[in-house]
């Protein structure tokens, strides 16, 4: 591939990473908005711009601070001398002992030897001791730094993401961390370290090489001036190219890995529609796109790899001629030696160039995490001169000012000033039309998602004044889609071990799980598995409720809890909050209206503006109001739904 087009390559490639690579999934942009916003776009009524933002990358040549923060890592760069060290003495003893078998061994029968043969393997048995341990030495050396820095690196790059703001998971596909933690940290791990040894490396052992064919005549520098000049000039004429390759490389991997998780885990509801065909589609056409850059980046290094060549046995043609054109005071067995150490010069200086680029290239992974380690984190777990007693809240009283709230800098206010008290002990119900702002609520109250203005304060602390830690673990939640972990029970319910097993059956039964839990053979520790699997949705979603009650919170919300679940299970989840949490103040988010007429207030929300907020009795007296009407709707859906039904069953009879 012609270096010049580069630029057309690039512009050619930039319009299929907007076409294909701005839809990280690989559905249409329209449906992607949808996807990838997963119910931050029905909180927000006029959205004017996309949560998702296309990758970043670098631009432009890998800066030296970038190798120095590699190299100074792991123990501050202590150990990089002591393995230039080691490999400088290794080919210093490898060029000692060719040339001691070179002096040492008679060129013929008739030439009397310089020392005893015993002398000769003494000595060269020593070198090559010498030489082993070096290379011991060196290996060693270097596996320590580079898998120390690869496990610093790893554990910093996941320790930001695990305490990245929900927003940057908002903006930020699976794909993309998938494909830093696995690709560009498997360079790291295995390729880096390797790569700029080999650098170091093959530059001593061309310095050597240089060296020994220099000791027979010092003429040969004139045709290694034009050779070196000649090779720093096509490696920066190279690497620019291979440089951007790989890092438009590295930034359509993503696409692939997303669309095929994604294609995964929704592999059977592709069948149901049997649209397997258009998954099939679009994966062909990512990885169309990642192919087509390999294939650029290939050509790049088969360009560059044949003119190494060439010149390279150009230079050694010109040194052999030299070297028979010299008068006949040159040792010919050193002139030999020089002659083999010149074999290896091509092999040596494409070594070397191909080195330098491939470590530029693969030090784009190390650049690649490095961002990571430097998105914006949450606020502090804990603040020590703002943390709130243990008993804190103990009353429970919420009160909202004048909060606003939005999902990115670029995006339209989804709470528009909400100003409300949600009395401590009391259970207030917030419903509202899809995309008014309830579940943003929510996120605001543990901080998920902090406020543009306004404060939230709970019994007298602003919450955007404490740490997170304090603030999440005095709340409780029973979220919409359950969550279990792979474990047993007692882990699922108890993950820090803070209570003991009478507590635990004592919560169980609460929730009319603890029959279930002791029919099974190892009872609280029986296996549950990867998303709790193995259990209903609704034993799942009890469960969720077990932990709450350990917990025993002052504040319980309960975001949608009962969407998910029969309405048998809605109702003893209902019964057992009444019964349970009764001097708690109780925060629900209702799916089904029902859920929500036997609280004490009612929240009712839209286009992020308190519409209405009162008693759910006096609401429904007066006929006009909204929240009267939104009743009347759902009752008549509800019949519509029973007639439907048994309608089309009268039908089959």
């Amino acid at each position: 591939m012609p270096l010049r087009n580069f630029s057309l390559v690039e512009e050619r490639l930039a319009k299929y990473q907007g076409h294909f690579f701005g839809s990280t999934s690989g559905v249409p942009p329209k449906e992607e908005t949808k996807d990838l916003q997963k119910g931050k776009a029905d909180e927000i009524s006029e959205p004017l711009g996309q949560l998702v933002q296309e990758e970043e990358r670098e631009k432009g040549r890998v800066g030296f601070p970038l190798y120095w923060k590699y190299l100074t890592t792991a123990y501050g760069g202590a150990l990089v001398p002591f393995i230039l060290l080691a490999q400088f003495l290794f080919q210093i003893l490898l060029i000692g002992s060719n040339y001691w078998m070179t002096w040492a061994t008679p060129v013929s029968k008739n030439v009397k030897p310089v020392v005893s043969g015993y002398t000769i393997i003494v000595v060269y048995v020593a070198l090559a001791v010498g030489s082993y341990f070096c290379i011991l030495a060196r290996v060693t050396l270097l596996a320590t730094s580079g898998f120390k820095t690869a496990t610093l690196l790893f554990n910093k790059m996941h320790s930001c993401i695990f305490r990245a703001p929900m927003s940057f998971f908002d903006s930020t596909p699976s794909g993309r961390i998938l494909s830093r933690a696995s690709a560009d940290q498997r360079a790291v791990d295995m390729g880096i370290p390797s790569q700029v040894g080999a650098v170091a490396f093959s530059m001593i052992k061309l310095l050597g090489t240089i060296a020994v064919m220099s000791q027979v005549a010092w003429q040969l520098f004139i045709l290694f001036i034009p050779l070196i000049a000649a090779c720093i000039w096509y490696q920066q004429y190279y690497i620019p190219c291979a440089r951007e390759l790989s890092r438009m490389t590295g930034v359509c991997k993503a696409p692939v890995i997303q669309h095929f998780a994604e294609t995964i885990s929704g592999s059977i509801t592709i069948r149901s529609f049997d649209k397997q065909s258009r998954f099939q589609e679009t994966n062909m056409k990512l990885l169309d796109a990642y192919s087509r850059l390999r294939f650029h980046y290939a050509g790049a290094i088969e360009w560059l790899c044949f003119r190494l060549d060439m010149l390279s046995s150009i230079v050694f043609a010109f040194s052999l001629f030299f070297l028979i054109s010299f008068p006949r005071g040159i040792d010919p067995a050193i002139a030999g030696l020089a002659v083999i150490y010149g074999l290896n010069l091509n092999s040596l200086l494409v070594e070397l160039i191909w080195n330098i680029c491939n470590m530029e290239n693969k030090i784009i992974s190390v650049e690649r995490i490095l961002q990571y380690m430097s998105i914006p984190s949450e606020p502090p777990l804990v603040i020590e001169e703002n943390q709130p007693d243990h008993s804190w809240p103990s009353h429970g009283e919420i009160d909202i000012d004048n909060l606003q709230v939005r999902y990115a800098p670029h995006m339209p206010l989804v709470l528009r000033g909400l100003t409300c008290t949600f009395p401590g002990g009391k259970k207030t119900g917030i419903v509202g039309r899809t995309g008014s702002g309830k579940s943003t609520l929510i996120q605001t109250l543990f901080r998920i998602v902090d406020p543009a203005a306004g404060q939230i304060v709970i019994d007298g602390i602003n919450i955007s004044l404490i740490g997170v830690h304090d603030l999440r673990s005095r709340l409780s939640i029973i979220p919409q889609d359950p969550t279990m972990f792979e474990g047993t029970v007692r882990s699922n319910l108890d993950p820090l071990e803070e209570y003991t097993d009478e507590q635990i059956w004592e919560a169980l039964d609460k929730c009319q799980l603890g029959d279930e839990v002791r029919k099974k053979e190892k009872k609280l520790d029986s296996t549950v598995t990867e998303n709790g699997e193995n259990w209903s949705m609704g034993q799942r979603q009890m469960v969720c409720l077990g932990r709450v009650l350990l917990k025993k919170s002052k504040v319980l919300v309960l975001d949608e809890a009962t969407a998910s679940v029969d309405t048998a299970t809605d109702n003893l989840i209902q019964h057992t909050i009444r019964q349970h949490f009764s001097n708690c103040t109780v925060i629900t988010i209702a799916h089904r209206i029902t859920s929500v007429l036997d609280s004490d207030m009612v929240l009712l929300l839209g286009h992020g503006l308190i519409e209405e907020y009162d008693n759910p009795t006096r609401l429904l007296e007066n006929k006009t109001s909204s929240f009267a009407q939104l009743v009347a709707e759902y009752s008549a859906r509800s019949n519509s739904s029973i007639e439907k039904f048994t309608t089309l069953n009268y039908k089959a009879l």
